[in-house]
């Protein structure tokens, strides 16, 4: 099982299978993919005598070896979608990181490209300069009054009672 859902895997980039198998398969085909990395006869033959399908082992020493050259580890990604309609069983797509589906080119971008357009953001916002501007000219913060609360009357609840 294990070697027909690497096949596929490696065919089409990305499957949708249950969770407990997309982990397992992780596990399975990333030490394949390391092996790939370095093309020779001995790492094809390992790899060949796990997965015995020619077609995708040329395909993983060639396109996706290109891809995942740089990447020192982590080459799937495991996303979660949900349950099954028929046996509400949990499912998930396993992906290759480099033919990622969440990239808006397809996959298609670079890891150079990925680190020019994130933009760094701060968890607590943007400080702001002190002073605002509306239709009552210049205010600052330190004029503006905050809402008056009235302490004296306190907010008292009272019980239903059951009775008649």
């Amino acid at each position: 099982m294990l070697r027909n859902l690497a096949i596929a895997l490696i065919d089409k980039k990305h499957i949708k299978t249950t969770t407990a198998k997309a982990k397992a398969l992780r596990i399975y085909i990333e030490p394949m993919l390391t092996r790939a990395k370095s093309d020779s006869t001995h790492n094809r033959r390992i790899i060949f005598s796990a997965l015995r399908d020619k077609h995708s082992i040329d395909t993983l020493f060639g396109d996706v070896a290109e891809k995942i050259a740089n990447r020192p580890g982590g080459y799937t990604r495991v996303i979660k979608i949900g349950n099954r309609p028929g046996d509400n069983a949990d499912m998930a797509l396993i992906e290759l990181v480099d033919y990622s589906l969440l990239s808006g080119a397809g996959g298609e971008t670079t890891a150079a490209a990925e680190t020019s357009t994130k933009k760094r953001t701060r968890r607590r916002g943007k400080k702001t300069g002190g002073t605002k501007t509306g239709s009552q000219g210049d205010i600052t913060k330190s004029e503006k009054k905050p809402a008056a609360k009235n302490p004296t009357t306190p907010k008292i609840r009272q019980r239903k009672t059951g009775g008649s």
